[in-house]
């Protein structure tokens, strides 16, 4: 909502500034950096891959789900973000957005959240408990089929300039690649990875046995250049800090709430969640 309330009107809204900073440079960082964010540095990737990891040493493997059923579970976070896209991008005015920025709900609703979790009911614990379970048996259960965030991202990540590319020539085929892809791309049988599952780990090249086989490389049409892997986190990192600090230096990085108003609307937020 922010992020459209900035591009219709050009004001970054003053309650939670830090909000349309980070989507800024999240989207900004997938745009040039593919999936990166959700490789390199989103917790909810993080704890999901410790989960599956932990998953793999306990089962021996990590479970695969059908073809078919992939796909079709894979498009439940293309419906999410359809459905937000609908609900803010279209249905959603911005004189209805300016009305919901300075409510009083909005205030607060990072407290809300923050108790969403720290005072959760039985059904948000069932939840989590059955999507951690998931995540257990399958890799990155979350970010692969439900994730909606992920879905705008892998989105825009196939414009970005940076891509793995294998030579057939040097390529072994001794199937490394593909074994130990954390998003189950077949790796093996592309020539460029585009997929809008590549999370940009670079898994695939450091497992790669055959030098120049499996390259990152930059740039667009003919012109490719070939870059050293360790190179793309730390360009991802800093451009993503980057971002952020020319929000904190704009002084767009502080909400703009007085204190006085979560003196009393903190309260309130406690008393919602004691009566339930």
């Amino acid at each position: 909502m922010a992020f459209k309330y900035f591009i219709l009107t050009g004001i970054i809204e003053p309650v939670h500034p830090a909000g349309f900073v980070l989507f800024a440079a999240i989207l900004g960082v997938s745009l040039v950096m593919k999936k990166g964010f959700c490789g390199w540095i989103c917790p909810v990737g993080t704890l999901s891959q410790l989960v599956w990891m932990a998953g793999e040493k306990a089962f021996g493997r990590n479970f695969r789900i059908g073809p078919f059923t992939d796909i079709s579970l894979r498009s439940l976070k293309y419906v999410l973000l359809g459905l937000f896209l609908f609900l803010i991008g279209i249905a959603m005015p911005p004189n209805m957005m300016a009305l919901f920025f300075i409510a009083d709900y909005y205030k607060v609703v990072d407290v809300r959240m923050m108790k969403f979790f720290t005072e959760m009911t039985m059904v948000t614990m069932w939840v989590l408990i059955a999507l951690a379970v998931l995540s257990l048996l399958y890799k990155n259960f979350w970010c692969r089929y439900l994730c909606p965030y992920g879905a705008l991202l892998g989105l825009l990540s196939r414009l970005s300039p940076f891509k793995v590319r294998r030579n057939e020539e040097k390529c072994t085929h001794c199937h490394a690649c593909t074994t130990h892809c954390p998003t189950l791309i077949d790796v093996e049988s592309k020539t460029v990875m585009k997929s809008e599952e590549c999370f940009g780990c670079l898994t695939c090249v450091s497992r790669c046995p055959s030098p120049g086989a499996l390259d990152l490389t930059v740039g667009a049409f003919k012109k490719v250049g070939v870059v050293k892997a360790y190179l793309f986190p730390i360009i991802l990192i800093v451009l993503f800090y980057l971002v952020i600090g020319i929000g904190m230096l704009a002084d767009k990085w502080n909400s703009k709430i007085p204190y006085v108003d979560y003196q009393q609307l903190i309260p309130e937020v406690q008393k919602d969640y004691s009566q339930r």
